[in-house]
Protein backbone atom coordinates (compact mmCIF):
# COMPACT_ATOMS: atom_id res chain seq x y z
CA UNK A 1 0.00 0.00 0.00
CA UNK A 2 2.99 2.57 0.96
CA UNK A 3 4.14 2.15 -2.67
CA UNK A 4 0.99 3.42 -4.24
CA UNK A 5 1.84 7.09 -2.37
CA UNK A 6 5.51 6.55 -3.10
CA UNK A 7 6.14 9.33 -5.62
CA UNK A 8 8.53 7.57 -7.56
CA UNK A 9 5.36 5.51 -8.31
CA UNK A 10 4.23 5.94 -12.20
CA UNK A 11 0.72 6.33 -10.71
CA UNK A 12 1.78 9.36 -8.37
CA UNK A 13 3.84 10.63 -10.63
CA UNK A 14 0.97 10.50 -13.23
CA UNK A 15 -1.35 11.95 -11.03
CA UNK A 16 1.09 15.12 -10.15
CA UNK A 17 1.53 16.07 -13.88
CA UNK A 18 -2.36 15.82 -14.18
CA UNK A 19 -2.80 17.99 -11.28
CA UNK A 20 -0.09 20.30 -12.45
CA UNK A 21 -1.42 20.68 -15.91
CA UNK A 22 -4.85 21.59 -14.43
CA UNK A 23 -3.39 23.99 -12.22
CA UNK A 24 -1.59 25.80 -14.72
CA UNK A 25 -4.48 26.03 -16.84
CA UNK A 26 -6.61 27.80 -13.97
CA UNK A 27 -3.80 30.45 -13.02
CA UNK A 28 -3.44 31.20 -17.50
CA UNK A 29 -7.00 31.47 -17.20
CA UNK A 30 -7.21 33.78 -13.69
CA UNK A 31 -4.65 35.60 -15.46
CA UNK A 32 -5.92 36.35 -18.77
CA UNK A 33 -9.38 37.80 -16.96
CA UNK A 34 -8.02 41.58 -17.63
CA UNK A 35 -8.29 40.41 -21.58
CA UNK A 36 -4.85 42.89 -21.57
CA UNK A 37 -2.81 40.86 -19.54
CA UNK A 38 -3.98 38.12 -22.25
CA UNK A 39 0.04 38.53 -24.41
CA UNK A 40 1.76 37.95 -20.93
CA UNK A 41 -0.60 34.95 -19.70
CA UNK A 42 0.55 33.28 -23.06
CA UNK A 43 4.28 33.79 -22.60
CA UNK A 44 4.23 32.54 -18.82
CA UNK A 45 1.80 29.79 -19.60
CA UNK A 46 4.17 28.75 -22.33
CA UNK A 47 7.63 29.30 -20.46
CA UNK A 48 5.89 26.97 -16.79
CA UNK A 49 4.66 24.67 -19.10
CA UNK A 50 8.68 24.14 -20.40
CA UNK A 51 10.07 24.37 -17.27
CA UNK A 52 7.86 22.72 -14.70
CA UNK A 53 5.72 20.23 -17.53
CA UNK A 54 8.46 19.34 -19.72
CA UNK A 55 11.57 19.18 -17.51
CA UNK A 56 9.91 18.69 -13.82
CA UNK A 57 11.48 22.10 -12.29
CA UNK A 58 10.13 24.61 -10.40
CA UNK A 59 6.66 25.04 -9.39
CA UNK A 60 3.61 26.31 -11.68
CA UNK A 61 2.52 29.39 -9.14
CA UNK A 62 5.85 30.81 -8.41
CA UNK A 63 7.14 30.31 -12.38
CA UNK A 64 4.31 31.17 -13.76
CA UNK A 65 3.96 34.70 -11.40
CA UNK A 66 7.52 35.37 -12.45
CA UNK A 67 7.51 34.89 -16.07
CA UNK A 68 4.37 36.96 -16.33
CA UNK A 69 5.70 39.88 -14.85
CA UNK A 70 9.02 39.44 -15.97
CA UNK A 71 7.95 39.88 -19.74
CA UNK A 72 4.80 41.53 -19.00
CA UNK A 73 5.71 44.80 -21.14
CA UNK A 74 6.93 43.37 -23.77
CA UNK A 75 4.28 40.49 -23.93
CA UNK A 76 1.69 42.80 -23.85
CA UNK A 77 2.93 45.11 -26.74
CA UNK A 78 2.53 42.51 -29.09
CA UNK A 79 -0.86 41.25 -27.88
CA UNK A 80 -2.45 44.12 -28.65
CA UNK A 81 -0.46 44.09 -32.16
CA UNK A 82 -1.84 40.61 -32.37
CA UNK A 83 -5.30 41.47 -31.12
CA UNK A 84 -5.91 44.49 -33.74
CA UNK A 85 -4.84 42.83 -36.55
CA UNK A 86 -7.23 39.83 -35.48
CA UNK A 87 -10.14 42.03 -34.87
CA UNK A 88 -9.34 43.54 -38.57
CA UNK A 89 -9.01 40.74 -40.14
CA UNK A 90 -12.28 39.13 -38.68
CA UNK A 91 -13.76 42.47 -39.48
CA UNK A 92 -12.68 42.23 -43.04
CA UNK A 93 -13.44 38.63 -43.57
CA UNK A 94 -17.54 39.52 -41.92
CA UNK A 95 -17.92 42.38 -44.38
CA UNK A 96 -16.46 40.75 -47.83
CA UNK A 97 -18.34 37.66 -46.85
CA UNK A 98 -21.59 38.96 -46.40
CA UNK A 99 -21.15 41.20 -49.94
CA UNK A 100 -20.02 37.60 -51.28
CA UNK A 101 -23.43 36.46 -49.82
CA UNK A 102 -25.50 39.36 -51.44
CA UNK A 103 -23.59 38.49 -55.00
CA UNK A 104 -20.79 41.22 -55.08
CA UNK A 105 -17.82 39.72 -56.74
CA UNK A 106 -15.79 41.79 -54.91
CA UNK A 107 -16.99 39.83 -51.76
CA UNK A 108 -14.92 36.68 -52.56
CA UNK A 109 -11.93 38.77 -51.34
CA UNK A 110 -13.02 37.36 -47.65
CA UNK A 111 -10.79 34.41 -48.59
CA UNK A 112 -7.98 36.15 -48.36
CA UNK A 113 -8.91 38.16 -44.93
CA UNK A 114 -9.54 34.24 -43.95
CA UNK A 115 -6.02 33.25 -45.13
CA UNK A 116 -4.27 36.34 -43.63
CA UNK A 117 -6.04 35.73 -40.59
CA UNK A 118 -4.54 32.52 -40.39
CA UNK A 119 -1.53 33.42 -40.58
CA UNK A 120 -2.03 36.13 -37.93
CA UNK A 121 -2.79 33.29 -35.67
CA UNK A 122 0.11 30.96 -36.54
CA UNK A 123 2.50 33.76 -36.05
CA UNK A 124 1.22 34.12 -32.64
CA UNK A 125 1.85 30.72 -32.19
CA UNK A 126 5.42 31.33 -31.99
CA UNK A 127 5.67 34.73 -30.97
CA UNK A 128 4.38 34.33 -27.04
CA UNK A 129 6.83 30.86 -26.77
CA UNK A 130 9.76 33.26 -28.15
CA UNK A 131 9.50 35.91 -25.90
CA UNK A 132 9.64 33.62 -22.85
CA UNK A 133 12.35 31.84 -24.10
CA UNK A 134 14.56 34.54 -25.58
CA UNK A 135 15.59 38.45 -24.87
CA UNK A 136 15.40 40.30 -27.36
CA UNK A 137 14.24 44.02 -29.06
CA UNK A 138 10.31 43.73 -29.57
CA UNK A 139 11.01 44.38 -33.57
CA UNK A 140 13.22 41.32 -33.16
CA UNK A 141 11.03 39.12 -31.88
CA UNK A 142 8.10 39.71 -34.01
CA UNK A 143 10.11 39.65 -36.96
CA UNK A 144 11.92 36.31 -35.91
CA UNK A 145 8.41 34.53 -34.93
CA UNK A 146 7.34 35.40 -38.52
CA UNK A 147 10.44 33.75 -39.75
CA UNK A 148 10.46 30.90 -37.86
CA UNK A 149 6.35 30.14 -39.05
CA UNK A 150 7.62 30.08 -42.34
CA UNK A 151 10.62 28.49 -41.65
CA UNK A 152 9.07 25.53 -40.44
CA UNK A 153 6.15 25.49 -41.85
CA UNK A 154 5.00 21.81 -41.18
CA UNK A 155 5.18 22.26 -37.44
CA UNK A 156 3.56 25.22 -37.86
CA UNK A 157 0.34 23.67 -39.57
CA UNK A 158 0.62 20.85 -36.70
CA UNK A 159 0.50 23.64 -33.83
CA UNK A 160 -1.89 25.60 -35.63
CA UNK A 161 -4.00 22.14 -36.16
CA UNK A 162 -4.03 21.50 -32.56
CA UNK A 163 -4.85 25.14 -31.84
CA UNK A 164 -7.83 25.16 -33.46
CA UNK A 165 -8.80 21.81 -32.51
CA UNK A 166 -8.62 22.80 -28.61
CA UNK A 167 -10.59 25.65 -29.71
CA UNK A 168 -13.33 23.32 -30.77
CA UNK A 169 -13.36 21.32 -27.91
CA UNK A 170 -13.60 24.44 -25.69
CA UNK A 171 -16.88 25.52 -27.93
CA UNK A 172 -18.63 22.26 -27.50
CA UNK A 173 -17.28 21.92 -23.39
CA UNK A 174 -16.28 24.80 -21.69
CA UNK A 175 -15.43 22.58 -18.75
CA UNK A 176 -12.51 21.58 -20.49
CA UNK A 177 -10.74 24.88 -19.74
CA UNK A 178 -9.22 23.74 -16.52
CA UNK A 179 -7.74 21.19 -18.57
CA UNK A 180 -6.69 22.15 -22.44
CA UNK A 181 -4.48 25.75 -22.35
CA UNK A 182 -1.95 23.45 -20.17
CA UNK A 183 -2.13 20.24 -22.02
CA UNK A 184 -1.93 21.90 -25.32
CA UNK A 185 1.10 24.26 -24.14
CA UNK A 186 2.49 21.29 -22.52
CA UNK A 187 2.41 19.12 -25.96
CA UNK A 188 3.65 22.57 -27.84
CA UNK A 189 6.51 23.04 -25.92
CA UNK A 190 8.25 19.77 -27.13
CA UNK A 191 7.74 20.98 -31.03
CA UNK A 192 8.67 24.25 -29.84
CA UNK A 193 12.20 23.17 -28.40
CA UNK A 194 13.20 21.11 -31.16
CA UNK A 195 12.86 24.14 -33.14
CA UNK A 196 14.17 26.85 -30.80
CA UNK A 197 17.16 24.96 -29.82
CA UNK A 198 18.25 24.31 -33.35
CA UNK A 199 19.21 28.73 -33.02
CA UNK A 200 21.23 27.94 -29.87
CA UNK A 201 24.80 27.91 -30.05
CA UNK A 202 26.07 24.46 -28.68
CA UNK A 203 27.67 26.32 -25.37
CA UNK A 204 23.78 27.14 -24.81
CA UNK A 205 22.44 24.27 -25.26
CA UNK A 206 25.10 22.07 -23.29
CA UNK A 207 24.29 24.89 -20.15
CA UNK A 208 20.89 23.98 -20.43
CA UNK A 209 20.94 20.56 -20.35
CA UNK A 210 23.15 20.67 -17.61
CA UNK A 211 20.40 22.67 -15.51
CA UNK A 212 17.57 19.52 -16.54
CA UNK A 213 20.11 16.99 -15.61
CA UNK A 214 21.01 18.97 -11.88
CA UNK A 215 17.57 19.11 -11.37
Amino acid sequence: MSDIFNYDNKLMQGLDKFFNVCYLSIVWLLACIPIITIGAANTALYYTANKVLKHNRGYVWKDFWGAFRANFKQSTIVWLVTLGLTLLMCFDTYVMWKFAAAGYGIGKIYIFFTIVLAFVIMWAVYVFPYIGRFANTTKAIMKNALLLAFAHLPKTLLVFAMFVGCAVLLYLFGFLIVLLPGLYMWIKSYIMEGIFRKYMSEEDRESEDERNREY
